[in-house]
């Protein structure tokens, strides 16, 4: 197939894709916040708020830190899931454009999430703290639940679009999106990025019963950049599903650029309001799933996937 095109944006565009991330990761707290003030009863006003305010009371706090704690370590780890999420939506083409046209896209966003597994263990272990290291290597034990039906999910809509470039995989869903083909490969995607956010069911990394995991030493700025991180990485996942299962730009009246945010927006809202009524799951209990019914599931799909492109000619 011929290769759609894509201009590749100037370095200052990066400035603006970063804002929209964060925008679209603030949109993603503050719905998250609204619900669960619509929980305990409490206007949802104040919950529209609540991100801003944790957000203040976070920079004004003082950070407090172990006896031996690697704080570099524990910065590049808090700090480095921003980075990556950054880096993911670089290969998501805005329009007719995206900061970094790469052959190889789906590899990069999937090197990206394969990255975030050290990002979290270094915030668990530089910590010193034994329940932020036991935070961190909960999250190892269920990255090895979702990682590899989440690479073959990836895959799916490659093998369709004979390409691993985004910007052919967006092109190649002319007529028919490939999430009406490929249900089962978008709803494992879409548990991955969930996973990989330490989000929802698979929160137990930083959960309460470990004090907080891999947040429990964390605090001040630290604090923020781990808690903006896993809003950051939910939202690069549900921008970069748009080219790869939503059709890309593709939409009638608005521009392309207009279909990408809003088709993201619109996943995200989805992801953020389903991750709470979904009860949390033990990696262990996670680790069996991932391989017993999700791999499986995935390589069914997969295998329909490429008899249809041989089908295809």
């Amino acid at each position: 197939m011929a290769e759609a095109a894509v201009e590749t944006a100037a370095a200052p565009w990066a400035l603006l894709a970063a804002v929209l991330l964060g925008a679209l990761a603030l949109g993603a707290a503050c719905l998250d916040g609204v619900l669960a003030a619509c929980a305990e009863g409490v206007p949802a006003r104040v919950g529209l708020r609540a991100p801003v305010a944790r957000t203040a009371a976070l920079l004004r706090q003082r950070r407090r830190t172990t006896v031996a704690a690697d704080g570099l370590l524990q910065r590049a780890g808090g700090g480095g899931l921003v980075v990556a999420a950054l880096l993911m939506v670089a290969v998501v083409p805005l329009g007719g454009h995206a900061l970094a046209d790469l052959p190889a896209g789906v590899v990069w966003f999937n090197a990206m999430d394969v990255l975030v597994w050290a990002l979290v263990w270094l915030a668990g272990w530089g910590g010193d703290s034994a329940l932020a290291l036991v935070g961190g290597y909960r999250f190892l034990a269920q990255a090895l639940a979702y990682e590899l039906p989440l690479m073959f999910a990836l895959t799916a809509p490659a093998v369709a679009a004979g390409s691993l470039r985004v910007a052919d995989v967006a092109a190649a869903q002319d007529g028919l999106w490939h999430v009406v083909w490929m249900p089962v490969a978008f709803a494992v995607y879409c548990a991955g990025v969930v996973a990989f956010s330490v989000q929802g069911p698979f929160a137990p990394p930083a959960g309460l019963d470990l004090a907080g995991g891999v947040l429990t030493e964390a605090s001040g700025a630290d604090r923020l950049l781990l808690q903006a991180g896993r809003y950051a990485l939910l939202a690069a996942g549900a921008a970069f599903a748009v080219p790869l299962f939503l059709g890309g730009g593709a939409g009638p009246l608005l521009p392309g650029w207009a279909w990408v945010l809003l088709k993201a927006g619109l996943l995200l809202a989805a992801l953020v309001v389903l991750r709470r009524r979904v009860p949390a799951v033990r990696p262990d209990r996670f680790l069996e799933a991932g391989w017993l019914v999700l791999l499986p599931a995935v390589l069914l799909q997969l295998l329909v996937v490429a008899v249809v492109v041989v089908g295809r000619g």
